[in-house]
């Protein structure tokens, strides 16, 4: 039996296609500009991160005169885990907002 070719529904999936690509664009165009800053509890610590996650800066507010070498590695790998974190939660939230009103095919 030979299959009828549906041309309207071929259309349509190559302008979501492109819908797709576009919106793909968009998205990595925000996670490379969106930035994110977390501090350490006491504020002394500032990492300033993408949403791709890339460290962009690292800031350190005050004297370290008073700060243990150890210590002070230590509150920089907590910023950095929770700068990383924080990045992952901007990436979803863009996602999110970039991608949220598109629909499948199926749903139309």
């Amino acid at each position: 039996m030979a299959r009828e070719i549906d041309e309207a529904w071929i259309d349509e999936a190559i302008d979501r296609y492109r819908h797709i690509e576009e919106l793909r664009a968009d998205f990595d165009k925000a996670v490379a500009a969106h930035t994110v800053s977390v501090h350490s509890p006491d504020q002394s610590i500032e990492v300033v991160v993408t949403a791709v996650g890339d460290i962009v800066d690292v800031r350190v507010h005050g004297g370290l005169q008073h700060r243990q070498p150890a210590e002070f590695a230590r509150e920089i790998r907590s910023v950095v885990t929770s700068a990383a974190e924080a990045a992952r939660w901007a990436r979803e939230k863009l996602h999110a907002e970039v991608f949220g009103s598109f629909r499948t095919l199926e749903g139309h």
